[in-house]
């Protein structure tokens, strides 16, 4: 199910949200014709309690994913402050290890850059990964070199290595930090059954307002839209900024 969604382009799985919450309103709205033609129907407040508790879902759903977004966000920044840290200290080392060091930092934050332009694959993440591994290897030799020739830096460059390779891992925690596909579920569900029970009511009460009901299901699937936006971050209109990562490239000599 998961995998399936994945998949799916985001536009595509708010439409169908869209059509199925209509579909149920329609469904709905007949269910309350019969009522009525049987008579004896009192006002309802179910409608009312699951409008609640879609509010609810909505803001607690979206709430959690501009916090993820935020999250990778504050992500970027750290991995950047790390990757400029470590590029002064190679500054200090004396040739040819200053330069090699140093090419190969640039190498590693153009990667960085590149690897979130355009929609990012499984396939291309694994790629970037082996080759980040590669770079860590290699920037770990020329530390290794470094400390064998007497730098005095020694400690600040050890230690503004290993951020460097810890922020590699958060940050790849933070991208694969996603909302669960049962809160997902959950949501959509929610919406189509309180779509169900809207249509209900009108029926009891013999009116359909064609319009509102329109506009609800507007901005409930514009909601789930912009939630599964932010959740999805490899793809879509919301994208983390990369300024940090792009300021720190121009500030680095080629």
């Amino acid at each position: 199910m998961e995998k399936i969604a994945a998949t799916l382009d985001i536009s595509v799985i708010a439409l169908i949200l869209a059509v199925a919450m209509l579909a149920a309103w329609n469904v709905g709205k007949r269910m309350g014709e019969r009522l009525l033609r049987k008579g004896g129907v009192e006002p309802s407040k179910f409608d009312d309690a699951s409008m609640a508790l879609l509010g609810l879902l909505l803001a607690f759903t979206f709430g959690m994913s501009i916090t993820k977004h935020d999250q990778r966000r504050l992500a970027v920044v750290a991995d950047s402050n790390a990757i400029g840290d470590f590029y002064t200290c190679a500054s200090l080392l004396k040739e040819p290890t200053r330069t090699n060091l140093q090419a190969v930092i640039r190498q590693y934050a153009q990667l960085r850059r590149d690897l979130t332009r355009g929609e990012l694959r499984s396939s291309n993440l694994e790629s970037a990964l082996a080759k980040f591994n590669q770079l860590h290897i290699r920037m770990t030799e020329l530390v290794a070199q470094a400390l064998s020739d007497g730098t005095p830096i020694a400690v600040s460059l050890t230690n503004t290595l290993n951020q460097v390779t810890s922020n590699q891992a958060s940050r790849l925690a933070a991208y694969k930090d996603r909302l669960p596909t049962s809160i997902v579920i959950l949501l959509f569900a929610c919406a189509i059954v309180t779509a169900l029970l809207i249509g209900r009511e009108q029926g009891v009460a013999n009116s359909s307002d064609i319009a509102g009901t329109l506009s609800f299901i507007l901005l409930v699937s514009i909601a789930v839209y912009v939630t599964l936006d932010l959740n999805r971050p490899e793809r879509g209109l919301i994208r983390v900024s990369q300024e940090p990562i792009e300021r720190l490239l121009a500030s680095m000599p080629k």
